[in-house]
């Protein structure tokens, strides 16, 4: 048994080192090429946004920053929920690390597993080598893009893990920072899937092709998703409503788009569910194109109360989701006992 004078400096010593990787994860945020808010990403879309500003209404420098920076889009009582969350969920992220499957643990299984129930592969890539890191870097964003929208469909379909979604698009007004407004079982559910999707590619790329395998990466982020957040992605959560026009948007989702999708209005209900590529939406029916006649209105419009505090935040979803469990079970077990 640990005496009591020493469980509390360890205590301390532990509380130290958890605030300061607090600071540093909130650091990555801001400055990590491979985070969608870094200080380089919300420049970049800044300026796409002035110059669709200027190329659209011809506005001056200073009315369209008005329109950009306006307080009652950044310190609105939504936007204010969203920093609590960004960061509260820091920490609650980092508490939770040690319980979760890691990409490289998943990669190294899937490498042994193929090893030893496969026939080794004997590949003759001389003078081709520089194709692998293509393949691999093209791959792995297809499979990430891919496995994104079918967990958002999931997350609008099935009511017990809608009731965490919900949070995020409970949102009444947009700025970067409502990608993250998550609630932290979505948090997890998505870094799985990340984790699930990386550890796969990674796995089965290095089985195939050895030390062959390395990233095209700039800053240490994914090449293609360097470019998507540079040209602008922080837009999908403004009210920028940037379009690309009908044909592009029918292989690249808009931020435009992507308003759509937070629309209160019911037939943009599970519409576009996509981050990047259009086809998987396209695919799976949930597309819809940008009409720019139209006045968005954001948040949603249901029978819960919106989440106007922490609290709520974290704790109403608990209670929706468990309501929607009870609801599955008390049918299946009604089901059951009628056949």
């Amino acid at each position: 048994m640990v005496p009591m004078e020493q469980l509390l400096p360890d205590t301390l010593i532990w509380l130290q080192e958890l605030f300061w990787d607090w600071l540093i994860g909130l650091q990555g945020l801001l400055l990590a090429a491979n985070k969608r808010v870094s200080i380089g990403y919300l420049g970049s879309a800044t300026l796409v946004a002035l110059l669709w500003f200027y190329w659209r209404h011809n506005w001056p420098i200073g009315h369209t920053f008005k329109q950009l920076f306006g307080r009652h889009i950044w310190w609105s009582q939504s936007a204010r929920l969203d920093y609590t969350l960004v960061l509260v969920n820091q920490a609650v992220m980092l508490l939770l690390r040690p319980f979760l499957v890691g990409k490289l643990l998943i990669a190294t299984a899937i490498f042994y597993a193929m090893t030893d129930w496969l026939v080794p592969v004997a590949w003759s890539w001389s003078g081709l080598t520089w194709l692998v890191p293509i393949v691999y870097t093209l791959v792995l964003f297809l499979l990430d893009d891919a496995s994104r929208y079918w967990l958002h469909r999931l997350m609008h379909r099935w009511p017990v893990l809608w009731a965490f979604h919900r949070l995020h698009h409970s949102a009444k007004t947009l700025t970067p920072f409502t990608v993250l407004r998550t609630h932290p079982v979505e948090a997890v559910l998505f870094g799985l899937r990340g984790a699930l999707v990386q550890g796969l590619a990674t796995g089965t790329f290095v089985y195939l092709f050895g030390n062959k395998v390395s990233l095209l990466s700039v800053l240490g982020a994914n090449g293609l998703v360097f470019l998507f957040n540079l040209l602008g992605a922080n837009l999908r959560h403004s009210h920028v409503p940037l379009s690309y026009g009908g044909r592009v948007e029918k292989w690249l989702l808009s931020p435009a788009q992507h308003q759509l999708h937070h629309s209160q209005d019911i037939a943009h209900y599970d519409k576009n569910l996509g981050v990047v590529l259009a086809i998987w939406d396209r695919w799976g029916g949930t597309w819809l194109a940008y009409e720019p006649q139209i006045s968005l209105q954001f948040g949603v419009c249901d029978q819960y109360d919106q989440h106007e505090n922490l609290m709520q935040a974290y704790w109403q979803p608990l209670q929706q989701s468990g309501q929607a469990a009870k609801q599955i079970i008390h049918r299946w077990v009604s089901a059951r006992q009628s056949g």
